[in-house]
């Protein structure tokens, strides 16, 4: 009988693209989803309302494993203290729910897999290479993690293993981190943002989808794992290598931090900081990364 994996937040971006790689090896895969979806021959879908905090539970009984990637899109509007609470609960309360189905039942699942991120290591500048035992940020990245991770923590407890996906900026075909830069680049108005120092741990999504796979069949992995190239890829470097994609040499002076700072308020950390990270942890598994080359992955990605 075929193994079931439910997977939150299955209909954004690695979700989608995660659900497929499930399937092509041979899982069933339910999906928790905000609104009512048909099911297909492979995907079954259920509701849930996280502020409610309320679940179709046959979603969380009749899994096999969880891959629990649901949580507000940080970059999606600015940081005001309303949404930041919002960001907070999306990961936290969420994790909660799914944990009281299965504490309230005694189910016992195979493995419980969450997103996380490298933002938990803090939003700031600097030559530290952080592994999964680098000390947590204090602030609102930091914190966010540092709480998601802790909501994540709790299914120990019920005695399931656990992994933390601490993920990069994530690179794919027509969605993602690199959707909102090519039409820019594509027009040749790219540049590099604030110094361009700061780090960019990338990966692209096939990695990340093949490293929740890993997550689910190898029984060694437990705790936090870095999920990014650790290439040392910063602002200016990366900016370089996509317009080199297309063809041209950046011409426009950097975007001036101050500017960035205006128009985005404290959501700026996004974009002007960054720190480098080891995938050591990962690699040491026997994991190997498909896409390492920042230049091909970039070719990939847009030749699709």
């Amino acid at each position: 009988m075929k193994k079931n994996v439910l997977v939150t937040g299955g209909t954004g971006f690695v979700g989608k693209e995660l659900t497929k790689a499930l399937i092509n090896v041979g899982y069933t895969v339910s999906i928790l989803s905000r609104t009512k979806i048909k099911n297909t021959v492979s995907v079954f879908y259920y509701t849930w309302d996280i502020e409610k905090q309320t679940i179709e539970k046959d979603a969380v009984l009749n899994a096999d494993y969880i891959i629990h990637l649901a949580g507000a899109n940080i970059a999606e509007k600015p940081w005001t203290n309303k949404r930041k609470e919002q960001i907070i609960n999306s990961r936290e309360r969420s994790t909660q729910l799914i944990y009281s189905v299965l504490k309230k039942s005694n189910k016992k699942i195979d493995a419980f897999i969450s997103a996380s991120a490298v933002g938990i290591y803090g939003a700031v500048n600097g030559q530290e290479i952080c592994t999964e035992n680098t000390a947590f940020g204090d602030d609102f990245l930091g914190l966010t993690c540092k709480k998601w991770e802790a909501a994540a923590d709790q299914f120990e407890k019920l005695g399931i293993r656990t992994v933390k996906v601490r993920t990069g900026l994530v690179l794919g075909e027509n969605d993602g981190f690199l959707n909102k830069l090519t039409p820019i680049f594509k027009w040749r108005l790219g540049s590099a943002l604030g110094s361009g120092k700061q780090y960019m741990p990338w990966i692209h999504v096939e990695d990340l989808c093949e490293i929740y796979l890993e997550a689910i069949k190898n029984l060694n992995m437990e705790g936090p794992y870095n999920a990014a190239i650790n290439d040392n890829t910063d602002n200016a470097g990366f900016s370089k290598t996509l317009a080199n994609v297309y063809g041209y040499k950046i011409w426009l002076p950097n975007v001036p931090g101050f500017l960035i700072k205006m128009v985005l308020g404290e959501m700026s950390k996004i974009v002007l900081t960054g720190r480098r990270v080891s995938s050591d942890k990962l690699e040491e598994l026997g994991f190997h990364f498909k896409h390492s080359d920042l230049r091909e992955t970039l070719r990939y990605c847009l030749s699709k």
